[in-house]
């Protein structure tokens, strides 16, 4: 049977009520922004080593509000999240607490966590290049020939105010500075096929089709497509693509984590921190990183197969938390250059 013992938002809120009394001491609560079936394996494996049983709540958007709104009796205990943007917002918006612990420490560089221990990356993603195998020569590309007018009507992106772009190019103002950003914006924008739109999967669609050939994505979505046996088709769009690592000869490549962090009011606080070493463990972040095609960030911790066959990547060393301080400036850009409009004649 698994150790996963889903929550309704109802049982949720009444145990929000009475969590003094709810709670074992044999438990931990996990409020996850990640789907319980991909984290099933590590609560498996943590409940068959340490016997503390794991309740999940999972929630597509509002988790902080909703931690917000429960007060000091919330049952959250460990928050799980997938990527910088909503580790800093739930930091910012004062539901976790600092957590100093040598073990997590020695396993996540410090470019991964938080300067003051509020939050902690697991797995890592690359914001790469897909390329058409058929129509792309090139292997190797930078962030900056983005805005070469070699590419002009041939890159296909998503919303550029996704948090996943907002990432990249955060990460464009905290190397190069805002008022060089905005330029490169202006010609990413007009190198641009058509207005963004669509999910990081709809630009290996839109390679396959021919309608550009190259396209903004994380890694782990080639994971997803390879094998999505649902939908095969997109096995296809895959199929289509390489991955370029932009900046693999210089800095590296942006990256973005997926993290944990210790709720302020946690109920079950010991066995939280149990969960939050469990899961900064080699152990823990293979099995991860095998679930979601990331990149483990623990030196000693396996990567799948399907993720080494993308090829190998760099990542830019720059701390995520200097590149979350620059998000508000690289929104703004976006819409300062017009970028969601698409190119103009």
């Amino acid at each position: 049977m698994s150790s996963i013992r889903t929550l309704t938002l109802g049982t949720v809120s009444m145990l929000a009520m009475s969590a003094g009394a709810a709670f074992a001491d044999g438990e931990v609560n996990i409020y996850s922004y990640r789907q319980p079936e991909l984290i099933k394996p590590l609560t498996d494996a943590f409940t068959k080593e340490t016997g503390i049983k794991t309740n999940v709540l999972f929630l597509d958007k509002g988790l902080v509000e909703r931690i917000t709104a429960e007060g000091a009796n919330s049952p959250a205990d460990v928050i799980l999240t997938v990527d910088i943007a909503r580790l800093t917002e739930a930091k910012d918006g004062g539901v976790t607490q600092p957590l100093a612990d040598e073990g997590i420490n020695s396993q996540i560089p410090a470019q991964y966590r938080d300067p003051e221990g509020n939050w902690f990356g697991l797995t890592t993603r690359g914001r790469v290049l897909y390329a058409s195998k058929d129509r792309v020569s090139e292997d190797a590309i930078t962030y900056e020939e983005l805005a070469d007018p070699k590419w002009k009507g041939r890159i296909c992106m998503r919303d550029g105010q996704h948090a996943y772009n907002i990432g990249l190019f955060a990460s464009m103002v905290a190397h190069h500075g805002a008022e060089y950003t905005e330029k490169w914006l202006a010609g990413l924008k007009q190198n641009l096929v058509k207005k963004p739109d669509g999910n990081d999967r709809a630009q290996a669609k839109a390679i396959h089709a021919g309608e550009c050939d190259l396209g903004l994505a994380n890694t782990y979505y080639l994971g997803l497509m390879k094998t999505n046996e649902k939908e095969p088709e997109e096995k296809d769009w895959a199929a289509s693509v390489k991955v370029l690592f932009p900046n693999a000869g210089d800095r590296g490549t942006h990256v973005n984590i997926s993290g944990m962090a210790l709720t302020k009011n946690a109920p079950n606080k010991d066995n939280a921190v149990k969960l939050m070493e469990f899961l900064a463990s080699d152990e823990a972040q293979s099995i991860y990183a095998e679930q979601v095609f990331e990149y483990p960030v623990g030196a000693n911790a396996k990567v799948s197969e399907i993720v080494a066959g993308f090829g190998p990547i760099k990542a830019d060393p720059l701390p995520l938390a200097e590149i979350a301080a620059n998000r508000k400036v690289a929104s703004e850009l976006v819409d300062k250059v017009g970028l969601n409009e698409g190119p103009t004649q």
